[in-house]
């Protein structure tokens, strides 16, 4: 494998319904938009979607490359500015460690053409989402105001950290409706793990609560290109900005093998 220089973020959170996979399907478009090479990949098994958020015509996926039955460059698609789309299918039991290193391991046949890796994982704490999690150099935490979101938001960072030896999230907060509630959610869950966790949070940004982009969703389009002057749309360029501006990985830190080798 090539030791290709790839940046390997990994957008997760503590429970479904916070909008986690517009965030990673946004970022990686408008990251695109930047100039930068991206492969967005679905790591959700359990309830894969965004082949059907972005409306791609998908015929194989992920399961079929571990099964040996395809290779990753015949099932992933283009998307918006030409992101490279690696699907995934819904209601597949939980991938083992050996399985995620496979499909990452796959990822060499296209690493010439990258630059980028956002990774879609699952919510909760799972074994897969773990995985991800330890073995990218970002790990991107969305949160929003329920109280179900923030602790268990703290309960995936806490496991990250104690069992794992994260120390560095970047947290984003989702649906917000006013100016005041994401540095208000980010204080909060600083609060929350000064109290006992040797951890550093980074405040990425807030993308506010957008009725463009549930019609953006009900036309399977990402907000970011149908609606491209919503406050959600320039929310998240914003945020692209300031992730583009974070240093690309020296090799072979930042290679997807030594990605593959932190998976293991």
């Amino acid at each position: 494998m090539k030791l290709n220089s790839i940046q390997v973020i990994a957008v997760t959170s503590g429970k479904g319904g916070v909008g986690k996979t517009q965030v990673s399907i946004n970022l990686a478009i408008a990251l695109a938009r930047r100039g930068r090479r991206v492969a967005l990949l679905d790591a959700d098994l359990r309830l894969a979607n965004v082949d059907i958020a972005l409306g791609l015509d998908v015929k194989s996926c992920s399961a079929d490359v571990l099964a040996g039955r395809c290779s990753l460059a015949e099932i992933v698609r283009r998307g918006p500015a030409a992101i490279h789309v690696a699907p995934s299918a819904s209601g597949l039991a939980p991938a083992t460690t050996a399985e995620i290193a496979g499909l990452i391991h796959a990822f060499s046949e296209i690493a010439d053409d990258l630059d980028m890796l956002v990774i879609d994982t699952a919510s909760g704490i799972d074994e897969s989402v773990v995985s991800f999690a330890c073995a990218a150099q970002e790990v991107l935490v969305v949160v929003c105001d329920e109280p179900t979101s923030v602790a268990n938001a703290f309960a995936l960072i806490k496991l990250l950290h104690f069992k794992h030896g994260l120390c560095r999230f970047h947290i984003l907060a989702n649906m917000t409706r006013t100016p005041e509630e994401g540095p208000y959610l980010y204080k909060k869950m600083l609060k929350m793990t000064e109290r006992s966790l040797d951890v550093a949070l980074h405040y990425l940004g807030a993308v506010p609560f957008d009725d463009q982009l549930q019609a953006a969703i009900r036309r399977q389009r990402a907000v970011i290109e149908e609606f491209p002057r919503s406050r959600c749309a320039l929310a998240f360029k914003t945020i692209a900005n300031r992730v583009n501006g974070w240093p690309l990985p020296a090799t072979p830190k930042g290679s997807l093998e030594f990605f593959l080798e932190r998976l293991l």
